[in-house]
This record gives C-alpha cells, sequence and structure tokens, in this order.
C-alpha cells in the first residue's frame, strides 16, 4: 500500500494497521491493511457508513481494543513513539496526558456517582500528579475553557444535571485537561441538536486554534467534516477506499464511494432534492465480497474486473489516494460549487 503523507513528520502515522476479532467461527479480520497520517494542529477526518470500521480504528490507536478477543499488526506512531506493543503501564500514561478521547454518548463515560468536577480533576491528579486542591482549580478552569457558565459552581453538580450537549462539553475538558497532543473525536455531535452542534465544532476549532492540537474526527456526516476537516479518510468494510485534501474531495471524489456519500448528504449538496442514497448496506464483517468490496453497491461496476481483482490502495494524485479498479477511467462529480 502506499501512503501520502504532506507532513514529512507527523504527529499520528498509522501503516499497515489490521485487526481480527475473535467469534464463534474463528479469527474474523474487522481492518485490513490501514494506514494514514495526522500533522500537528491539523484535522483528520474519518469518514463512513456504520460497520465500516471508524471506531475500531480508534480503540485501536488508543491501545483500547480487547487483548484475549482481539488481534491487531502494524504500526502507530504517536510523535516518533510506537504504541503497539507498548506495555499496558506505558499506554495508560500515554492516553489521558499524551491522547484525548471524547465519545459519541457521553452520558455512559461519566460516573453518575461523582461530580463532573471529580472526574476531571481525577485525570490532573493520576497523570499531572497535582494536589486535590490544585487538581480542582484545574477542573474549573477547564470547564470554564469549554464555555460550561458559571463553571467553580457547576463543577460541584453531577452528570444527570447537565443537558447532552453541556456533558460532551464535560467529556471534552476532561479529554483536554492534561493538554494532549492528540484529541480522538468518536461522533461527538451524533446525538446533538443543530444549535448545539454548531456551537460544538466552534468550541474545537478554537481550542484547536489555541493549543495547536491535533484531532482525529471520526463521523459519517460529511457536512460536519466540510466544517472541521483539513484531510478525509474515507473508509468502507474495514478498508480505506480514498483519502485527499477536503477542498479537492468535495470537489472531485477518485472513489464512487466518496461521490455515493457526498451525493446523499442533504446539508452537502445544499438541497434534499438533488440528494440520491447508496443502494444496499456495508457487507457484515466476515462476508466481504471478493475484489472490489463496494462492486455489489456500485453503479460503475464492471463485471470480470471489479468483482474479481483485487482493489489496491493507489496514489492518484498529491497528497491522494483511492481503492478504485476504474478510477483512471472515471470522472465522478463532487459538490456543486
Amino acid at each position: 500500500m502506499q501512503m501520502a503523507v504532506e507532513n514529512p513528520e507527523p504527529l499520528l502515522e498509522v501503516t499497515g494497521l489490521s485487526v481480527e476479532f475473535r467469534t464463534e467461527r474463528g479469527w474474523t479480520k474487522v481492518l485490513d491493511d490501514v494506514g494514514f497520517s495526522l500533522g500537528r494542529g491539523r484535522t483528520l477526518a474519518l469518514v463512513g457508513e456504520s460497520g465500516s470500521g471508524k471506531t475500531v480504528t480508534s480503540l485501536a490507536v488508543m491501545g483500547l481494543l480487547p487483548p484475549r478477543g482481539s488481534r491487531l499488526v502494524g504500526s502507530v506512531r504517536l510523535d516518533g513513539r510506537e504504541l503497539v506493543g507498548m506495555p499496558e503501564s506505558k499506554l495508560i500514561e500515554t492516553r489521558g496526558r499524551d491522547i484525548g478521547m471524547i465519545f459519541q454518548e457521553p452520558r455512559r463515560s461519566l460516573n453518575p456517582a461523582f461530580t463532573v468536577g471529580e472526574q476531571i480533576a481525577e485525570v490532573v491528579r493520576r497523570h499531572d500528579g497535582l494536589s486535590r486542591k490544585d487538581a480542582w482549580s484545574r477542573a474549573v478552569e477547564m470547564l470554564d475553557a469549554v464555555q460550561i457558565p458559571e463553571a467553580a459552581r457547576r463543577a460541584r453538580h453531577y452528570p444527570h444535571e447537565f443537558s447532552g450537549g453541556m456533558c460532551q462539553r464535560v467529556m471534552l475538558a476532561g479529554a483536554l485537561v492534561c493538554r494532549p497532543q492528540l484529541l480522538i473525536a468518536d461522533e461527538p455531535t451524533t446525538a446533538l441538536d443543530v444549535t448545539v452542534q454548531a456551537r460544538m465544532l466552534k468550541l474545537m476549532n478554537d481550542l484547536q486554534a489555541d493549543s495547536d492540537l491535533s484531532i482525529l474526527f471520526i463521523t459519517h456526516d460529511l457536512a460536519v467534516v466540510s466544517e472541521m476537516a483539513d484531510d478525509v479518510a474515507v473508509m468502507y468494510a474495514g478498508q480505506l477506499v480514498e483519502q485527499a485534501p477536503i477542498d479537492e474531495l468535495l470537489v472531485r471524489p477518485q472513489h464512487p464511494y466518496t461521490a455515493g456519500l457526498l451525493a446523499s448528504s442533504p446539508d452537502v449538496q445544499g438541497t434534499v432534492e438533488r440528494m440520491r442514497h447508496i443502494p444496499g448496506s456495508v457487507p457484515a464483517v466476515g462476508n466481504w465480497p471478493s475484489g472490489c468490496r463496494f462492486h455489489p453497491r456500485c453503479e460503475y461496476a464492471r463485471g470480470g474486473q471489479c468483482d474479481s481483482d483485487p482493489a489496491v490502495l493507489l496514489q492518484v494524485g498529491r497528497g491522494r489516494l483511492s481503492r478504485c479498479l476504474r478510477t483512471s477511467e472515471l470522472t465522478l462529480q463532487g459538490v456543486q460549487t
């Protein structure tokens, strides 16, 4: 697999990442040779439908896959340090201090038995060794930074006393309280209404600008990607199928799946009338078709080629990759400008 690395010294570099899970039928591959890089102070969006492998990729980067039920090969390097094979004690130090993560269901990640201030302060005490008093002050400071009104008072409240949007801000405060280099955000705006979502995205952009933070942003929503990302990696059926700078991908997609995602997103297309849908669904893990995994749903698939020949990820331009057997023949429609 060829990789396009824009920054010669990326903060995060993932190479040849493959993951298998133990199932009743034996070991089943769920990620297949995934690779990408993320520069300092930049945002890379991992995009794809549910079941594409986005969350598994993020958990693999964090070292959070179940050790007895999964097998991983490949390389995950953060600031030059290899995370794959790193002792668990070192990984625990890295998570929170160097990598922060927020999830799409914040209430399930917050402990209902402790105040939000206590939960954030505990992160600081564990990773930075601050006293209880100093850790509490840092927690309040971070809640204020993510624009929680009356942060000193609200720090003493429990998760159930916050709205969904405010809980997500609390999660963001906890993820960034130790000033990590990398933030992994897994569908952080999915459960939020449009207004709250817009505020959350602006907040993340502002915090990134202030701290040179790198963000791995995982979503199925291309409208969100157009506001957040510098670069995009599109995933389908456990594989990376396209990677490109956001502006180029929106206008000139190089893979039919990417073009389909753009056409099926009303917020990107601008009108519901122009919206189309991709027929079928992502194949179940372990039941991937031969040849190009997207060919059963692809209007451009050619029998005897796309259903049999392996689709390899190739460089199709500066900073651009595509896993399509017909890339050189197709001119795909992006967003109309």
